[in-house]
C-alpha cells in the first residue's frame, strides 16, 4: 500500500472488539506496529555490530578475555534470533496486504486482537497454539 492509501488513526488509537474484524484501520494499527517493531530492531542489529568491530584490545587477563567471548557470543545468539524475528515480521506484514493477517493459519478463524497486540507476528489463535504446544510436549518426551 502506496503512502497516500494509509489510513490515518487517531491518536492513542486501540483496536476493538466493537470494529469489524480486520478492518483498514486495525490493518494499519498492526502495520505500523510491525514496522517500528522491525525498526527498533534494526536499530538495535547496528549498534550491536558496531560494538563487535570495536577493537577489544589485547585484553592480558584471560578471565577478561573469556568473559568478553562469552558476552558477544550471547550477542550474537540474541542478533540472530532476532533475525528470524524480522523474517516474521516481514510475513507478518506480507498477510496484510493480501488480507490473511489475524486469522489462524489452522482453523481459518479470527485470532483475538488483543493476542496480535500482544504477539503481532502470531499465526494461530490462542487455543490452535496451545494444542500445538501439547503436541510438542507429547513428542518431545518420547
Amino acid at each position: 500500500m502506496s503512502d497516500e492509501n494509509r489510513i490515518e488513526l487517531p491518536k492513542g488509537y486501540i483496536p476493538s472488539d466493537d470494529e469489524p474484524f480486520m478492518n483498514d484501520r486495525h490493518k494499519e494499527y498492526f502495520r505500523r506496529k510491525l514496522n517500528a517493531w522491525k525498526e527498533e530492531i534494526l536499530r538495535e542489529s547496528k549498534s550491536t555490530i558496531s560494538n563487535l568491530q570495536e577493537d577489544m584490545g589485547a585484553l592480558p587477563d584471560l578471565a577478561d578475555r573469556a568473559s568478553t567471548e562469552t558476552d558477544r557470543s550471547l550477542e550474537l545468539r540474541a542478533r540472530d534470533r532476532q533475525r528470524k524475528l524480522i523474517s516474521k515480521i516481514d510475513s507478518a506484514l506480507r498477510r496484510i496486504e493480501e488480507d490473511d493477517y489475524g486469522y489462524c493459519e489452522e482453523t481459518g478463524e479470527p485470532i483475538a486482537l488483543a493476542r496480535l497486540d500482544a504477539r503481532p507476528v502470531a499465526t494461530l489463535s490462542l487455543e490452535a497454539q496451545e494444542r500445538h504446544e501439547r503436541k510438542e510436549r507429547v513428542h518431545r518426551d518420547d
